[in-house]
């Protein structure tokens, strides 16, 4: 039996007899004879079938094909110039129809809303599929250093019996005869590695947040990209880990994908060059209000329009499409940052911000038990409620760092998408818990 050939491979192929199978993209129907363009998971290609008095068993069944239907075909490969699909076409010799598809209920211009609705057909597009192995290249390269460099992947728990940082964004899922907590990350959890001596982890998981936002770059169930290690001196160290996995991710991916981003996207996707611009928040507050714009938050934090103004400085200024935004008033960061000595105001932390969004948080933790109860209770907290957490610091644990980052956002904002619902494979929001 002839072993089915993926449409990518067959330019290396020579002239003869090949099995293809996917799904049709378009018919050209005509008198003497007809045209199919077939794709599958690596590309699409020709097939052509003369029509007479031999074929027109195969002539009836490709008259008869519906986009969208998946086929087999086995027929004879011959390369020719002439061809503008690969220079190459498959003449067909027999053909079964695998499922027959409906007319599509969506269309080049439907709405976004719309094709999440059809999910699976939207996916069909070369493009969509070329999101989801950018994302993969991304994934592998990430792993690739962390396994290198020693790093040990940990799968914390999603299901949690108290609250991950506050109850603010969490959502409560009945749990027995108690409520338990979907996790907002694995926050507590890759700090409890630390305290369990394992030094570096990493973790690709889900994560949930409660957050009923309708923007372009939210959604309540994500993919976080988190890591954390032992015995630093400050964030410098975590920042030159995160700025090191993703110049790493990114090479991987011009490397692997550039061309096709290029055809698809219209982007030259280039390597960052290290180390990343690093500004401090309040010199990111200055530049921005020089810049004109006036940031109207009262809490100290900077708005989506700060973000995408300091990252147009730094474009203008550096050429760089990253920076780090450091040194974040404690008042808009969490119990567990670190503040440095003699500055109660501010953390050891910072934000990643990639072409205008911020994409990650990272910061030193605070690993002194007296501070965190102090800073629990500044917060507002009850610390009865973090007892096990504490008891990680209770028991020893050394200076430590990491970060989260959400990898729908990098897939995002690498490829110029308009909105985190096409670099999320199913996406989930407010009003959306299907398909």
């Amino acid at each position: 039996m002839t072993q089915r050939t993926l449409i990518n491979d067959l330019a290396s192929l020579p002239d003869g007899p090949v099995k293809v199978a996917g799904w049709v993209e378009t018919v050209r129907d005509q008198k003497r004879v007809q045209f199919v363009i077939l794709r599958d998971e690596s590309g699409s290609a020709q097939l052509v079938n003369p029509v007479n008095d031999e074929t027109a068993e195969t002539a009836g069944k490709i008259s008869a094909l519906m986009h969208g239907s998946f086929i087999s075909v086995e027929g004879d490969l011959k390369a020719d110039e002439r061809v503008k699909l690969g220079g190459l076409e498959v003449k067909v010799r027999s053909l079964t129809v695998e499922s027959v598809a409906k007319d599509s209920p969506i269309a080049d211009d439907s709405s976004i809303d719309k094709r999440l609705d059809w999910r699976f057909l939207d996916l069909r597009r070369p493009e969509a599929q070329l999101i989801f192995r950018v994302q993969t290249t991304i994934e592998h390269a990430l792993r690739q250093h962390w396994v290198d460099e020693g790093f040990i992947e940990l799968h914390t728990p999603k299901l949690m019996a108290t609250a991950s940082e506050s109850r603010a964004e969490l959502f409560e899922v009945p749990y027995f005869d108690t409520t338990a907590y979907l996790a907002q990350s694995p926050q507590l959890f890759k700090q409890m590695a630390q305290s369990a001596g394992f030094g570096k982890i990493f973790e690709i998981a889900p994560a949930f947040r409660a957050d009923p936002s309708f923007t372009s770059r939210h959604s309540t169930e994500f993919t976080s990209v988190d890591s954390e290690i032992s015995w630093i001196d400050s964030h410098e160290q975590v920042m030159q880990l995160h700025e090191t996995l993703l110049t790493k991710a990114v090479a991987a991916v011009v490397e692997k994908h550039g061309a096709a981003i290029k055809e698809h996207f219209d982007i030259d996707l280039q390597v960052p060059t290290m180390p990343f611009p690093r500004i401090t928040h309040a010199e990111v507050k200055s530049i921005v209000e020089a810049r004109g714009h006036t940031i109207e938050r009262t809490d100290g934090d900077l708005d989506p329009e700060a973000e995408r103004q300091i990252s147009q400085h730094v474009k203008e200024e550096m050429g760089h499409d990253f920076v780090f935004v450091t040194e974040y008033p404690s008042s808009v960061r969490p119990f567990y940052h670190l503040r440095p000595e003699g500055d109660g105001s501010v953390t050891n932390s910072y934000d990643l911000i990639y072409n205008g969004v911020e994409i990650s948080t990272g910061a030193q933790r605070e690993h002194r038990v007296d501070v965190l109860e102090a800073q629990i209770l500044e917060k507002g907290m009850d610390p009865s409620e973090l007892e096990e957490y504490l008891d990680f610091f209770r028991y020893g644990v050394p200076p430590h760092g990491g970060f989260g980052m959400g990898l729908a956002r990098v897939v995002m904002l690498m490829l110029g998408l308009g909105s985190i619902r096409e670099s999320t494979f199913l996406f989930r929001g407010p009003t959306r818990l299907t398909p």
